[in-house]
């Protein structure tokens, strides 16, 4: 179990495409039960999610990822879900986008416990739900956790973080994401009689012409600007001689920590009273900015550089991922593969790379749980 390859493949041969698991979890399961770890499996909904431990003194360190993956999608030159080896590289979906990284915690693991009981507790949250809804997975899991008293002093989160080189890059935070439908109502005529209709464009554009110019912010130390993006514009009108008689747009803010979901909203429902005050918006934000302690963030890079022989950059970029909910309960930072190519055809990962990755996380627990 301390070489990673072995795990990778077996995973990676289960076609575990969002929400189906496909019999990854039961994987992990008893390679985990073989190194001495309790297993807890649970559902919610059709999501499969399993947490593992072994120890139950503080401190405790929990490795996160997931085990599903997005669908294979054509231009394969190997089968998607085959594992296979070739020019020194692990083929199939998930190699990098997750799957790599859970068989790096496990052989990391391994390689922790072959030195005899841990002087802490090593744990392993892992989710179906990660590249779904993320409603049934990781945030659910937490809850589960903090009802019996099994939360994690710190989590690493195995996203394929690194740049060009595996261990360039450690994600210390992540802005948070703000979605919003923009719906406004008026009365449908004839262009040629516009004084017995009401079109609803105008006052449409002119709220999204205010909102398209807002500076939000000029950035922070570890973040850069908070950014609204005009993603849709809908009326649904095929005639050229019809004043719609509705006018739809979609809106993302990605922010940092200068703001708030609710801050944002609040600006949204103002903007937009001012030009249009029957309007409706729809709000949901899917994750707030959260930045990882000083202390955390800078233990992992250390871990890392006594590896790799650089400190890697400590970067908040990109988009969101499960360490949002993770960031609620304690300190979080995500560490992995190279990813260029995730979700994409021939998705894969050198094998040399992913025994690294191994030999990193075997570091940052050995730092962590000294």
């Amino acid at each position: 179990m301390t070489d990673p390859l072995p795990l990778a493949c077996a995973l990676l041969r289960c076609a575990s495409v969002t929400p189906e698991d496909a019999g990854a979890q039961a994987v992990l399961d008893a390679a985990l039960a073989g190194l001495g770890f309790t297993v807890t499996r649970l559902r919610y909904g059709r999501t499969e999610n399993l947490f593992a431990r072994i120890g139950s003194r503080p401190p405790h360190v929990c490795f996160a990822g997931h085990t599903d993956v997005v669908p294979a999608g054509p231009g394969w030159r190997h089968d998607p879900f085959a594992a296979v080896v070739e020019d020194g590289a692990l083929y199939g979906r998930g190699a990098c986008d997750m799957k790599g990284a859970i068989a790096a915690f496990v052989a990391a693991s391994a390689r922790h416990l072959a030195a005899g009981p841990p002087r802490g507790s090593i744990s392993l949250l892992i989710t179906g739900d990660e590249e779904g809804p993320a409603t049934d997975g990781t945030i659910r899991v937490l809850e589960w956790m903090q009802a019996r008293g099994q939360l994690p002093d710190c989590c690493i989160v195995g996203e394929p973080t690194s740049q060009a080189t595996l261990g360039d890059t450690i994600k210390i935070g992540r802005r948070g994401s703000l979605n919003a439908v923009l719906t406004l109502r008026g009365v449908q005529g004839h262009v040629a009689y516009p004084h017995r209709a009401h079109n609803p464009i105008p006052p449409l554009l002119a709220v999204l012409h205010e909102l398209s110019s807002l500076a939000l912010d000029q950035g922070t130390d570890r973040f850069e600007p908070s950014c609204l993006q005009v993603t849709s514009v809908d009326v649904g009108n095929p005639a050229a001689n019809v004043i719609p008689g509705m006018a739809q747009a979609r809106l993302n803010i990605r922010f940092n920590d200068r703001h708030s979901g609710a801050s944002l909203a609040q600006l949204l429902r103002d903007r937009v009273a001012r030009h249009a005050p029957g309007a409706e918006l729809e709000i949901a934000v899917s994750g707030e900015a959260f930045l990882t302690p000083p202390a955390f963030g800078g233990q992992l890079a250390a871990s890392v550089a006594r590896v790799v022989g650089r400190m890697p950059q400590l970067d908040t970029g990109g988009g969101t991922s499960d360490a949002r909910f993770v960031a609620r309960y304690c300190p979080v930072a995500e560490f992995g593969l190279v990813g260029t190519t995730m979700h994409r055809a021939d998705e894969c990962v050198q094998v040399a790379e992913l025994t690294l990755l191994a030999d990193i996380y075997a570091a940052m627990l050995q730092d962590l749980l000294p």
